[in-house]
């Protein structure tokens, strides 16, 4: 079975998901469940409503019924799994989960939103305490929101919505990244990954820090490292951003990159050319026909913040796409 949760988390804030309702959040709050860095926990650190915890923690529940949390999914798509991470609630974490999932468009209001028809996408389900609960969805629909509901009580430190982007092509201008994650880009292999995750590079805005982009071991043999990414749709290249910022003395050498269509033969958009440490690039790509996939070599090794690749797409296949998978509900 496909391990789900290699995929975008598509409700991450780093993404710009967000909670836009909670029925409770007494102890801790909602906004925690979509942040994209791991839980945390300091024993022992209380405040004014108890023990401090990096999740969502509602009051102990005395009358029927459950807790409720929606979020909006940052970068809309087909959901593949959801991930229900209780780490570090024990005695206090809730024994049952469900998750439904909604395909809105615009901006509904939390009342708009709790009033909606929602689609069951994980059943009510036991969870288990201080770990990843891990559910696969089978659903080919495109979805907006989702909806955790708890029973009837209790925390989650991180709720992952693991899936695949599909983007709006009404929402996307005529030139864009088409290999950011938000526009439906996505990595499909890579030789490394040691330190970073090559994924990061295609995240929204600018690296926080080293950690923030991808970056590998120290090469010891000949050749180079690699990774490839599919585009949002076969795609005229135009230009491409390297950014090495925050790699110092851990810059790549050099970098090309090279584009390939349908599965045929690889061409050249970006011979290699050396790199800087700490910097942004900008290259124009000499006209080459369209490409639905990019391989980026670094040489010999090293770290990437960030990878742009900004072109025109054809937009009668992201239109397919989409239709295909709003036709689906």
């Amino acid at each position: 079975m496909e391990d789900f949760s290699t995929k975008p988390d598509l409700a991450s804030r780093a993404l710009g998901g967000g909670v836009v309702f909670a029925n409770d959040e007494f102890f801790a709050a909602a906004d925690h469940l979509v942040m994209p860095e791991p839980p945390t926990y300091s024993p022992r650190t209380f405040d004014h409503k108890g023990q401090v915890y990096d999740g969502w923690e509602t009051r102990r529940r005395r009358t029927p019924g459950q807790d409720v949390a929606i979020v909006r999914l940052g970068a809309p798509g087909v959901i593949h799994g959801v991930d229900v991470d209780t780490a570090f609630f024990t005695g206090n974490y809730p024994p049952h989960a469900s998750v439904d999932a909604l395909a809105v468009d615009g901006y509904p209001t939390p009342a708009a939103l709790q009033a909606a028809t929602w689609v069951p996408i994980v059943p009510k389900s036991p969870l288990d305490g201080d770990t990843r609960n891990l559910f696969p969805v089978h659903d080919n629909r495109r979805f907006t929101h989702v909806r955790l509901t708890i029973h009837p009580d209790g925390g989650v430190a991180r709720l992952r919505v693991h899936g695949d982007v599909v983007p709006d092509p009404a929402l996307l201008p005529e030139v864009f990244d088409v290999a950011a994650l938000a526009n439906g880009g996505h990595v499909t292999g890579c030789s490394n990954m040691f330190y970073g995750r090559p994924d990061n590079m295609l995240q929204p805005g600018l690296a926080k820090h080293m950690g923030d982009g991808w970056e590998t071991a120290r090469r010891r043999v000949d050749g180079n490292e690699w990774a490839e990414i599919t585009l949002a749709a076969p795609t005229q290249v135009e230009f491409v951003d390297l950014d090495t910022t925050h790699f110092k003395g851990n810059s790549p050498g050099w970098a090309s990159l090279r584009g390939s269509l349908a599965g045929g033969e690889w061409f050249d958009l970006l011979p290699a050319a050396p790199l800087t440490p700490d910097t942004p690039h900008r290259f124009p790509v000499q006209p080459a026909g369209p490409a639905d996939r990019v391989r980026l070599d670094i040489i010999p090794d090293g770290g990437m913040a960030r990878l742009r690749v900004i072109g025109r797409p054809d937009r009668k296949i992201l239109e397919e796409n989409f239709q295909r998978h709003v036709e689906a509900q």
